[in-house]
């Protein structure tokens, strides 16, 4: 009688499915499946509602909960889903009672997101079947960007007091993990709504201090707008903070980034970049970028593309734009689907080429490497490696890096 949970979308959710495991075994819950959505874009959305119908064909008997962003922001596609058993919205899913779940429950119980004050301090154990673990430090966002509805899902940005995340950070290193990371929607909001207002770099620099024993620290995604003068000296100053900033970019293109309401412009990218590379010369960069967004000319999105080079990103994860209710962009003449579709694969081909670039830089080094599985491991400037050789899931080897395959670097265990 097992609670299987099948996860979407990003970080946050993954943590989150980690409190909901919990949850639902301290509620009772068994024989269940739940479905923890994301809703960043519409084929998000589809490939739940595909894992849903699934689900009930290999499993008829067993009860199947859906809740996370998706089923936040559009409960009824969910509810009239004859699959779906219950529908739980996001600020309900972490709560104890939740998934206390009999014939009398409410089928659908969806509440304002916006009227949740707090981003609570869970403690778990670490994330089941990850070598690496994340705390959650930040949950909502304040911000509009004109194509986004997550806030619509997560609510509007809340901090998790800082002892509670030293707390968790000291628990998990107890634990056995090598390498926490930091995660949240809008992850450089955190402490605006704390007293005295501190900052990102503040949290970061009082993990490092309290928490000798953490062998890496690791940032998830950041906004390029927001990077205090604290985060700048941790990143120059503590080895143990990774070397690697996945930022929220979206786009190249000024004008189109002024229709997304982005608080940067692409100067102001690049500028980010050179300053971090500067100051810690062995970072590497990700990035989230849009294409096809409304009124994206073939100028506008060669500026998107030319972006990966100017700031150097090793790594870019590309969505084709998507329409999302309740959004202003959905109401901008949208591009035909065919074009948004092609110069989404243009820009992917772009960023496999930045990829392969990184890759064989690595070529002849030795990398510090948190392992995941057997035979593969994470650097810490974010490089997959695929390794020969024996070493523990969790701990931290050298792996001499000989070569690469287009998306790993490939190499050998170093021994001693």
């Amino acid at each position: 009688m097992t609670v299987d949970i099948v996860t979407f979308g990003c970080r946050l959710n993954s943590y989150e499915s980690e409190v909901i495991r919990k949850t639902a075994a301290d509620d009772g819950l068994s024989d269940a499946i739940i479905f923890n959505t994301c809703a960043v874009t519409g084929e998000a959305v589809r490939q739940a509602r595909q894992a849903i119908r699934r689900a009930r064909k290999e499993n008829p008997d067993k009860r199947l909960i859906v809740t996370g962003c998706a089923a936040q922001t559009d409960p009824d596609t969910f509810a009239n889903m004859s699959e779906v058993d219950f529908v739980i919205g996001n600020a309900d899913k972490q709560k104890a009672g939740a998934y206390r779940l009999t014939a009398d429950s409410a089928r659908v119980v969806v509440n304002d997101v916006f009227s949740v004050r707090e981003t609570a301090g869970h403690l778990i154990d670490g994330l089941k079947d990850r070598a690496r673990a994340f705390v959650e430090v930040q949950n909502g966002c304040d911000h509009r960007c004109t194509f986004c509805i997550i806030p619509y899902g997560r609510g509007n940005s809340r901090s998790a007091a800082a002892g509670d995340v030293v707390a968790q950070t000291q628990r998990l290193v107890a634990e056995g993990y090598n390498e926490i990371v930091l995660t949240g929607v809008d992850l450089t909001s955190w402490g605006n709504d704390l007293p005295g207002q501190p900052q990102l770099g503040n949290l970061v620099a009082r993990i490092l201090k309290l928490v000798p024993d953490l062998k890496r620290l690791r940032l998830s995604s950041i906004d390029a707008a927001e990077i205090d003068d604290t985060l700048f000296r941790a990143f120059a100053e503590e080895e143990r903070l990774a070397p690697y900033l996945h930022l929220s970019l979206q786009h190249g293109d000024d004008l189109i980034l002024k229709r997304m309401k982005r608080r940067h412009l692409r100067a102001d990218a690049v500028a980010l970049v050179e300053k971090v590379r500067s100051i810690r010369p062995d970072i590497a960069f990700g990035a989230d970028m849009i294409a096809g967004f409304p009124t994206e000319t073939e100028e506008h999105f060669d500026n998107a593309v030319s972006l990966v080079d100017a700031c150097g990103l090793s790594y870019v994860h590309v969505f084709p734009y998507s329409p999302r209710p309740q959004t202003p962009a959905a109401k901008m003449p949208q591009l035909p689907r065919p074009v948004i579709k092609e110069r989404a694969a243009r820009l992917r081909a772009k960023a496999e080429e930045a990829l392969r670039g990184h890759l064989a830089r690595h070529a002849g080094r030795t990398l510090s490497c948190v392992i995941e599985k057997p035979g593969f491991a994470r650097a810490a400037d974010f490089t997959e490696v695929v390794f020969t050789g024996d070493a523990t899931v969790g701990g931290i080897s050298d792996i001499a890096i000989t070569s690469h395959d287009g998306k790993h670097a490939v190499g050998e265990l170093v021994s001693f």
